[in-house]
């Protein structure tokens, strides 16, 4: 029985091949990601654009609500490394740049006159600024809940240390 050999990373040049690459090692890559969430109780998600731009993914559990958790992490890491007052200011503006180039594109444009392409990117700037207000919103719950419940346990600590 032949060993199989190392394979040379490169580009494969041949189209069919290189699909035919592309389908197992996309599989591969699932069935890996499926096995890592389920012995390790991991939240996996994952997202493959294949070469001719068709999407798949995999995700243990809702895709938005880990992407929605992931913004909220990367977001805690940069307040921790560059200081959340920068952050929140530069997330503000950047969202009220957002809102004002949905408001001059609604003025310049009417909706029933424009084009698909228009409407997507009007879509796509509607949707942003839509994620990135609910990740703020939950990111803010959150950092609101986690304090109160911080200050809930370290009284209920209290009372039970007075009572030993």
């Amino acid at each position: 029985m032949a060993r199989r050999g190392r394979v040379q990373l490169r580009r494969i040049e041949d189209k069919a091949s290189r699909q035919v690459r592309f389908s197992k090692r996309r599989a591969g890559l699932f069935k890996k990601a499926f096995e890592l969430a389920l012995l390790c109780d991991a939240e996996v998600a994952l997202l493959v654009f294949s070469p001719a731009g068709k999407l798949y993914e995999y995700s243990s559990s809702s895709i938005e609500g880990t992407y929605d958790r992931y913004q909220q992490f990367s977001g805690a890491r940069r307040d921790l490394n560059e200081g959340s007052t920068s952050i929140n200011s530069d997330e503000n503006a950047s969202i009220h740049s957002r809102l004002r180039d949905i408001t001059a594109w609604s003025l310049q444009n009417n909706a029933d006159e424009s084009d698909a392409n228009q409407l997507e990117k009007l879509e796509k700037l509607l949707t942003n600024a839509l994620r990135d207000t609910k990740s703020k919103k939950m990111l803010a719950k959150q950092n609101g809940e986690g304090s109160r419940s911080r200050a809930n346990s370290s009284g209920s600590r209290g009372q039970e240390e007075g009572s030993a």
